[in-house]
């Protein structure tokens, strides 16, 4: 993707229309038993990203379907009794390969997640478990991934080196070759009072032996020195990620949902988004999410599927 589509707005319109020059993937809707998770997922089919199958209470499903005037023609729909059967047999599909990817309706987080990480019946690999926002912010030139702000509150050093190859993976199937990563903290000195500036320097030095691959990082750097060339300069730092970052990493889950959500309503940036590290890329929606940033967030979890060969 070319910067010029992140600065003027039209990120995601380039990133649905490239996504659907590929074969849409099978996707997993869990419980969507309100218009904006049926909505999501047909506009998503629409666009040829997607082919959905409904997860949960068939009749609920078709009464909320009714009422909105929402034709489910053609679309499956695997019963379940509950919001808890649901992502029980959403995540069971996705083990035996029968999905690939799941997106949460209207349920809450935790309960996806609490059949997502389960230890015998679950979707976990080696790698710990991250949210990705993917944010098209119309004042600055490209893309900004931010992590995580969604599943872990206080990551471990190991855990942060997790969220970021999680983040560069996503950098790689969204075809930005070597990401600049900028590890988030309140300053840009190694500080023994801040833990975040010794994680920071922790995983570049990680980086330096090989333990994290396909990425630049460099930290810790304060926010605004991670995104403006201006104030690095001022600051003397010398760096190929500080003024130029592709990924930010925020220190701790607070910080991140912070980060993510002012940059949406106070720059008006636009979002999609995507929960990494499991078996299979998981869309993790928002009540406030509209239609375009469910569709934006199939996209990913498409181009992702794809790029990782899961979809063939």
């Amino acid at each position: 993707m070319s910067s010029s589509h992140a600065a003027s707005g039209r990120y995601f319109e380039a990133l649905i229309t490239r996504a659907a020059l590929m074969p849409p993937i099978k996707m997993g809707v869990v419980h969507p038993c309100d218009v904006p998770s049926l909505e999501g997922a047909l506009v998503a089919r629409d666009a040829g990203l997607i082919v959905p199958a409904l997860i949960g209470p068939r009749a609920k499903i078709e009464a909320v379907a009714m009422a909105a005037g929402i034709s489910l023609a053609g679309v499956e729909i695997i019963d379940a009794p509950h919001s808890h059967a649901a992502a029980e047999a959403a995540v069971a599909l996705a083990r035996h390969c029968k999905l690939h990817a799941l997106m949460k309706g209207s349920l809450h987080t935790g309960e996806l997640m609490e059949a997502v990480v389960d230890k015998q019946h679950g979707l976990r690999t080696d790698r710990r478990m991250s949210h990705v926002f993917v944010l098209d912010v119309k004042t600055y030139p490209k893309p900004l991934l931010v992590t995580d702000a969604a599943i872990n509150i206080a990551p471990t050093l190991d855990e942060k080196r997790d969220i970021v190859r999680n983040a560069v993976d996503l950098a790689h199937a969204l075809g930005i070759e070597r990401p600049k990563v900028a590890l988030l903290s309140a300053v840009e000195e190694v500080d023994a009072k801040i833990p975040s500036t010794i994680d920071a320097a922790a995983l570049c030095k990680m980086a330096d032996r090989g333990q994290i691959l396909g990425a630049e990082l460099d930290g810790p750097l304060a926010f605004d020195n991670a995104i403006s060339r201006e104030a690095a300069a001022t600051k003397g730092i010398k760096s190929l990620v500080a003024g130029d970052a592709d990924i930010l990493v925020a220190p701790e889950l607070d910080a991140g949902n912070i980060l993510a959500k002012q940059l949406v309503f106070l720059a008006g940036a636009e979002t999609a988004g995507l929960a990494l590290g499991a078996r299979v890329p998981i869309v993790l929606t928002s009540r406030a999410d509209d239609v375009k940033a469910r569709s934006a967030s199939c996209a990913l979890a498409q181009i992702f599927a794809h790029w990782r060969g899961a979809a063939v």
